[in-house]
């Protein structure tokens, strides 16, 4: 080789499209253009099988390819001389493939359309850099290595989960020049994710949802695989939390239940990371950038490490939680008196209380069915946060209490929580957020 595959990386990001050339048993030439070349490690690389098409029939007869690829920054050419081995339908490099792929198709709306056969493994045979003028280099990029230690030094500091996010978030920043970012916790009873913190957007959007399996945070989140996209996807848009519609029994109005998904409008790029304890998914940390080819295949080692930290931080953080400790009432500044239920359908029965504030009586409904919460009509929280807050809510007043622990959460069967990681802590952060 005249150049080490790993050095050519850069190359196999997508930015310029990559050519592949094959031949047919009587000599025929084909030239084909490829969206993705993937690489495996210093001696392989691996080509997605999509339709059986000619090149793909040549490959089998032949077994031999060229395929040329170009460096974005400097316009270096590279032709790898390319031996087939064996198409994978299954195990680490089929899944990560097939996940780039449909978090993409998601994207463009053709999930039905783009599905990976299997993924084609070549042995590089050689490695040829073309004749031609390059352009200098770009200077090099943030020193990852050294903000990854100050961001887990940082993490290894955090006492409570709320710091933990905000730590995260802001070390993104100071460290890695990463402005929109945002953090998503799992709800494994139904296979949603949702937003519990954010940083560089007009609206936080702590609440919205996202299900797994949609978009390149579902995605990334149901194929626990960290899925990067270099490019602009023009016919990209937010996979939407499911919209549920309640009728307000007081006017007839309908009320919308939905939170806005935070995200840049023109994202250039976006890198989404699982978060992973073990074999276990708690969430996934989302980042994106105006800039095409912001995050490289770097950066995506360095936030798979940065993540897993992030991970057992927050893992360590709900094992210590069966520990007491308070938590402050939602309404500490305002005295609840408790209303009646109202004379509704079953299919749209709630309770509603008055909230006693400064400026007069502020209403709050509880839906019992998805446990969606609304301030005068207008919708602020749903699902085991809404529970819990509306628990918090009743027994203020009932009681008077203004002062709760996370243990005896915990051991209320009626919020449901999930027996092996209730999240709690972050529900905690987002009913506060919200309120």
């Amino acid at each position: 080789m005249t150049a080490p595959l790993s050095a050519l990386r850069v190359c196999f990001e997508g930015a310029v499209p990559a050519t592949i050339a094959t031949c047919a048993a009587d000599g025929t030439p084909n030239v084909a253009k490829l969206s993705h070349v993937h690489f495996v490690d210093d001696r392989h690389v691996a080509l997605s099988y999509q339709f059986f098409n000619k090149t793909r029939e040549n490959l089998l007869n032949r077994r031999r390819a060229t395929v040329e690829v170009i460096d974005p920054l400097s316009a270096a050419l590279y032709h790898l001389h390319l031996e087939y081995l064996r198409t994978e339908t299954e195990g680490p490099l089929f899944e990560y493939m097939k996940a780039r792929l449909a978090a993409i198709a998601s994207h463009t709306g053709m999930s039905k359309v783009f599905r990976l056969l299997g993924a084609d493994l070549f042995r590089v045979l050689r490695v040829e850099a073309m004749p031609g003028d390059a352009l200098p280099q770009p200077s090099p990029p943030a020193d990852l290595l050294a903000g990854l230690r100050a961001c887990v030094a940082a993490l290894a500091r955090c006492t409570d989960l709320a710091q933990l996010l905000e730590v995260t978030l802001a070390g993104l920043a100071q460290h890695w020049d990463v402005h929109h970012a945002m953090l998503l916790m799992l709800d494994p009873d139904q296979r949603r994710l949702y937003t519990v913190a954010s940083r560089g957007y007009p609206e936080s959007g702590v609440g919205s949802e996202v299900r797994v399996g949609e978009g390149i945070v579902g995605v990334a989140a149901g194929a626990r695989t960290p899925i990067r996209i270099g490019y602009v996807v023009q016919e990209y848009r937010y996979s939407q939390a499911t919209r549920r519609h309640f009728a307000d029994s007081a006017d007839g109005g309908v009320l919308e239940t939905e939170i806005p998904f935070p995200g840049l409008a023109d994202a250039g790029s976006q890198l989404a990371v699982p978060l992973l304890s073990g074999d276990r998914l708690l969430g996934v940390l989302y980042v994106e950038s105006p800039v095409e080819e912001r995050f490289t295949y770097q950066d995506e080692d360095a936030f798979v490490v940065l993540a897993s930290h992030l991970a057992l931080s927050i893992d360590g953080l709900a094992r210590a939680a069966d520990q007491a400790c308070e938590l402050p009432s939602a309404s500490v500044s305002a005295s609840v008196r408790p209303g009646a239920p109202a004379t509704a359908p079953a299919a749209r029965s709630m309770a509603a209380s008055g909230v006693e504030a400064s400026g007069g009586t502020i209403q709050i409904r509880h839906f019992p069915h998805d446990h969606s919460l609304f301030v005068d009509n207008e919708y602020l929280i749903k699902g085991v946060a809404g529970a819990i807050c509306w628990k918090l809510l009743r027994e203020h007043a009932e009681s008077g209490r203004a002062d709760f622990t996370n243990r005896e959460l915990r051991l209320d069967a009626s919020l449901r929580l999930p027996e092996v990681t209730d999240n709690l802590d972050a529900r905690l952060i987002e009913c506060g957020q919200r309120f």
